[in-house]
């Protein structure tokens, strides 16, 4: 047997100590590493969070009989993403909910901060023949309060039924460009535009949009919604 020894690694092939480096070496090394990190550092800095939308409604925006990703707020989210907006839409719509209904919830909303919320309420109240003085009371403390939550807002108008008669309706139609010229927030002037009286958009309920309605809700209110984000807060 050969007597051998282990090659201590001061003699291993390419072998160089830390400590032969020069300090021109250590310190480009250094640079080198300093450099890498504020780019990933910047890198992360330079992407903004996405803007957090919140539909905030009723049926309409719920997606009722409709699949999840075929709602409006599910679509919304992929139609602005395509246009190249880092978005992301909360759906928060309730089934059968009034005014005063959406009122009664609306600070848990305010407090997770979102940068808009699309409110779509009202349809309820005229369906339900509600007291347009009260709906119009409701309408203005939620407006109130998101103002002063400085958080932005986008309203939706509603109509009233045909079989309440054109006395309801002269009552209860101008409450939204009412409250949004008083609050001077940005208004959709009906949520269902394009689809209400359009068989081929609506579901056999006769009332709630099918997938190809909720996507022309979309593709009309985009342009408002786009407006509404880019506004600033006041």
């Amino acid at each position: 047997m050969h007597n051998t020894r282990p090659i201590e690694p001061a003699e291993a092939p390419g072998f160089r100590p830390f400590a032969r480096l020069n300090a021109r070496t250590i310190r480009s090394h250094a640079l080198v590493a300093s450099l890498a990190a504020m780019t990933v550092i910047g890198a992360v800095a330079s992407s903004p969070a996405p803007k957090t939308i919140v539909a905030f409604g009723d049926s309409y925006f719920s997606g009722f009989g409709v699949e999840p990703e075929q709602s409006f707020p599910a679509q919304l989210e992929r139609a602005l993403r395509a246009r190249g907006h880092n978005a992301r839409v909360i759906n928060s719509g309730v089934p059968g909910e009034t005014i005063e209904d959406g009122l009664r919830r609306l600070d848990a909303t305010l407090a997770a901060r979102p940068d808009l919320i699309i409110l779509e309420l009202g349809a309820n109240d005229g369906e339900q023949g509600l007291d347009p003085a009260v709906s119009r009371a409701n309408l203005d403390s939620m407006i109130a309060r998101i103002r002063e939550a400085h958080v932005r807002v986008l309203l939706c108008g509603a109509e009233a039924p045909d079989e309440f008669g054109e006395t309801y309706r002269a009552s209860f139609d101008p409450i939204f460009p009412a409250m949004a010229a008083k609050h001077q927030v940005p208004l959709y002037p009906f949520v269902l535009d394009g689809v209400a009286r359009n068989a081929d958009l609506i579901q056999e309920d006769g009332e709630h949009p099918n997938v190809k309605g909720v996507r022309v809700m979309v593709d009309r209110m985009l342009p408002a919604i786009e407006h509404s984000i880019s506004l600033p807060i006041r």
